[in-house]
């Protein structure tokens, strides 16, 4: 079962609460070691003598256990267990298999991009920018016609076209400039967003760069034209750049061919080789623009 980080702070306040009310249950979940002559530990939670030997409740597999005493390093497990209690060493919390494997899918889909700096293992869209010689990720979110909460993910609107209009549509986003902005003419977009099953466009191709034109408070994302018979054909201004896969994880790596001149620009995904998403994600370049608000800064 998929569980989010917000569902799991959520399930450990509760259990914060649930155990600041019970201090007798507080102290049987203590995570405790019983130090072997090995070694090596268990993670245990309670534990007692019975005879010669060691009838423990593992932290691990939530069962109760038994070894030989003879197995026990007596002497280092009062000197760690010990020190946990006096709060002079912080146990390290057990995690189910389901938890484990999560948290290691995660860790694997966040790559370090610069020292201290890792992408966030739930995806998204980021910006990498450098603002007064720092390092920094900022997430772009969608941007599109009647696009009220962002997903982090993705949101996908197919343009409705007329076959016998006869006409040019143009497609817009709100705003004379992004809220995101780009303080280096070569920024690198990353992305990792669900690929769902209306894309239908060549991975190599999925994702375009393309420049946006101002335009009476709007920016112009392009235009479709249609003629009578029904043919369509999009007006954009792509701009070159290339798609790399990062890491192991499902993170793309778009970076400009060249560095890209002040102004307004849009990350866009084709859902089929000649229909495109209208919710983009839009960011502009300009080197004196203020801080990005909300950044992802290097780790201390």
């Amino acid at each position: 079962m998929f569980r989010t980080p917000l569902l799991r702070l959520s399930l450990l306040l509760l259990a914060g609460v649930l155990l600041s009310h019970f201090p007798a249950a507080r102290a049987q979940q203590m995570t405790q070691r019983l130090v072997l002559k090995d070694g090596s530990y268990q993670s245990v939670t309670k534990y007692e003598m019975q005879a010669d030997r060691v009838h423990y409740f593992s932290a691990e597999r939530f069962e109760w256990e038994d070894m030989p005493a003879s197995l026990v390093d007596w002497e280092a497990t009062k000197k760690y267990n010990d020190a946990v209690s006096s709060g002079k060493l912080r146990p390290k919390v057990s995690e189910s298999a389901e938890e484990k494997e999560e948290r290691e899918k995660e860790e694997a889909n966040s790559p370090e991009i610069a020292p201290g700096l890792r992408l966030p293992g739930s995806g998204g869209v980021f910006l990498y920018n450098q603002f007064q010689g720092k390092p920094e990720l900022a997430e772009i979110v969608q941007n599109g016609s009647d696009l009220d909460k962002p997903d982090r993910k993705k949101n996908a609107l197919r343009a409705a076209i007329n076959p016998f209009s006869g006409s040019k549509q143009a497609f817009e986003i709100k705003g004379e400039h992004a809220q995101i902005q780009s303080h280096v003419a070569r920024p690198i977009i990353f992305i990792d967003i669900d690929s769902g099953p209306q894309t239908e466009a060549p991975s190599a191709d999925r994702f375009r760069l393309l420049r946006v034109q101002p335009k009476k408070g709007n920016r112009i994302v392009g235009n479709v034209k249609v003629s009578f018979s029904g043919k369509t054909s999009q007006e954009t201004t792509v701009i070159p750049t290339t798609l790399e896969r990062v890491g192991t994880g499902e993170w793309l790596k778009l970076t400009p061919a060249q560095d890209l001149a002040p102004g307004e620009y849009a990350v866009i995904e084709m859902l089929a080789p000649d229909e495109m998403n209208l919710y983009v994600w839009d960011f502009g370049v300009n080197s004196s623009a203020p801080a990005n608000p909300n950044t992802w800064q290097p780790a201390k």
